[in-house]
């Protein structure tokens, strides 16, 4: 049974309050803004607030340019990873994130009316955070903008603002930027554009993104239902109560339930989004599931359309593009704004240090190279599961239902079923990372350009402690087994390179060490395991903690020469070996 009309309250949405910002006018004259500014973020969304907590961590200051004046409407993007859970927890958000959101390790697909497929996402006891959360993005956006509210020293949301237009010279970026009705210029030395897929300043600039817009085009319908059933991704090919068409379900927040469904040859995009053509295919999918008592309201609708399109480079000189604004993926495997997180996490320590002087501009450099990459490696999963559930010719379309026809009997076939959820990128080609000649010696564990793998280990009391939650805003270097005069020579270098670089050491010991400083133990024996980390093991981990090299022993010179080329800084600035004085 559905209530038919949708949500009257535009304040509100399944007990949700959307809080309305005003636009304010900064200290103006001759309709110029008094004040330059270091970083501008055109577009106040998920991904430009998250860029400006990132750049806050290093001490610099932005401003937030949001044309709205609340956050998004809608689950938009619904689906957060493990991954993105792990920059919230650096950015100091993820506790409402943890409390609100609705965790998930798998998922169930079925073709007509059988199920054909039960999946697993990669998820062991050495994890602390679940695969995959599901949360509606206006939480999103308002948790970020309360975060924010604790740095109001380094940020400032300019809510109903929205940018006209922008020049770029070799020292900064000017902005003509409109607010209740009146237009002013405003000047910043670099701008980060995180302003979506029809970019402002995306236009403004000239540039295109290039790529593939595929045929498949979805609605996205926000209900509000009490099913009772557990979090986990469903998946429908041609069901029976909607023939011919994929819908995918997800549970949120709130007794909200997530439809995504494909549209038909010939259905007006636009026309299909309104309630009286919604909620027959609603209604019609809930009696299939045997769910038809329950009261039921529609909440939202959108629609969706797959694309892998990305500009060339990220970095176009004082203007850097992210998320959505520098590439769109197509929605399957949840890439689209988790990747836009992983772009400001990639790119904010690289412009605070070229900011603050330590590092060479070129650093950006990386920034455009390991996210394009990021980009490639996405849409080449993201593409094959478009291609899946959106077959764009008749041969796939062909090959698609024999595979969904022999699936249920044949178990070898259902990987070409799996989504592919999206998993952390590998900078394997970086410029950014060393390999030494210790690297042939690893047989496993995290290479240089891979991310630090999850390990619980504990400290001193006993208590859990896990890897990826010690690390802190600068570089790393994590250590196993080392013995007391390493560990002294460490912390001399670690000392010696502080004025320029920040770095932190972590030291890991198995449980029978004596060293009395050590914090951290390998308890469970996991990380020698994981990491085929033997004693005396040194790896250098960057700010986003992806690691950039590794050694079997502790060389001073070895390390400095890594540093320098993970930071973008001079080696020939970084403290030589012999000029460091260990105690004895």
């Amino acid at each position: 049974m559905s209530s038919a009309a949708p949500n009257t309250e535009p304040e509100t949405m399944q007990g949700f309050v959307f809080h309305e910002h005003p636009a304010i006018l900064p200290p103006l004259v001759d309709g110029r803004e008094t004040k330059r500014h270091k970083v501008m973020i055109a577009g106040g969304g998920p991904v430009g607030l998250a860029a400006a907590l990132a750049l806050a961590k290093y001490g610099i200051a932005s401003v937030v340019i949001e044309a709205d004046t609340t956050v998004c409407k809608g689950s938009r993007a619904t689906c957060l990873s493990r991954r993105t859970f792990e920059i919230f927890d650096r950015l100091g958000v993820l506790d409402p994130f943890i409390e609100k959101g609705l965790g998930w390790t798998s998922g169930r697909s079925f073709y007509r009316g059988e199920e054909i497929l039960r999946f697993d996402m990669p998820h062991n006891a050495d994890q602390r955070l679940l695969p995959m959360t599901n949360l509606q993005q206006y939480y999103v956006e308002q948790f970020l903008a309360d975060a924010i509210d604790l740095y109001r020293d380094l940020i400032e949301i300019r809510w109903g603002t929205s940018v006209e237009s922008l020049k770029q010279d070799a020292n900064g970026v000017r902005l003509t930027l409109q607010a209740n009705g009146t237009s002013y210029a405003s000047e910043c030395d670099w701008l980060i554009a995180t302003d979506g897929a029809r970019s402002r300043v995306r236009q403004e600039l000239g540039l295109r993104l290039n790529g593939t817009a595929y045929e498949g085009r979805y609605i996205i319908v926000d209900v509000g239902v009490d099913l009772g059933w557990p979090t986990g991704r469903l998946a429908w090919f041609d069901p029976p109560s909607n023939p011919g068409r994929t819908m995918l379900m997800h549970r949120q927040p709130d007794n909200v339930w997530r439809l995504d469904y494909q549209l038909h040859a010939g259905e007006d995009a636009e026309a299909m989004t309104k309630p009286e053509k919604v909620i027959p295919v609603v209604e019609a999918h809930f009696k299939m599931l045997g769910v038809d008592d329950k009261p039921w309201h529609l909440i939202w609708s959108s629609t969706y359309r797959a694309s892998a399109l990305s500009l060339d480079e990220y970095v176009h000189g004082r203007v850097m593009f992210a998320g959505d604004a520098a590439h769109l993926v197509p929605i399957f495997g949840v890439r689209g704004l988790n990747s836009g997180f992983d772009d400001v996490f990639n790119l904010a320590w690289k412009l605070a240090g070229v900011i603050d002087g330590t590092s060479a501009p070129s650093l950006l450099d990386s920034y455009s190279h390991e996210r394009h990459f990021a980009w490639r490696t996405n849409i080449m999963h993201a593409m094959k599961s478009t291609e899946f559930m959106a077959p764009p010719s008749s041969g796939f379309r062909l090959m698609r239902d024999a595979v969904l026809s022999l699936a249920e009997k044949h178990p070898e076939l259902r990987s070409l079923i799996n989504p592919r959820q999206t998993s952390v990128i590998n900078y394997a080609d970086t410029p950014l990372n060393t390999f030494s000649a210790d690297e042939t010696s690893f047989m496993r564990g995290p290479a240089p350009g891979e991310a630090l793998p999850e390990i619980k280990l504990t400290d001193r009391d006993g208590k859990e402690a896990c890897i990826t939650a010690q690390l802190q805003d600068g570089f790393t270097l994590l250590s196993f087994g080392i013995d007391e005069k390493t560990q002294g020579a460490m912390a001399a270098w670690v000392t010696a390179t502080k004025s320029d670089i920040p770095v932190a050491t972590i030291a890991v010991q198995a449980t029978t060490t004596t060293n009395p400083k050590t914090t951290l133990f390998d308890s469970s024996g996991r990380f020698a395991e994981v990491y085929d980390a033997a004693p005396q093991a040194v790896f250098l981990v960057r700010p986003d903690g992806h690691v950039c090299a590794r050694w079997r022993s502790f060389n001073a010179g070895d390390v400095a020469t890594a540093l320098a080329r993970a930071s973008g800084a001079d080696a020939s600035k970084q403290p030589r070996a012999e000029t460091i004085k260990v105690a004895s």
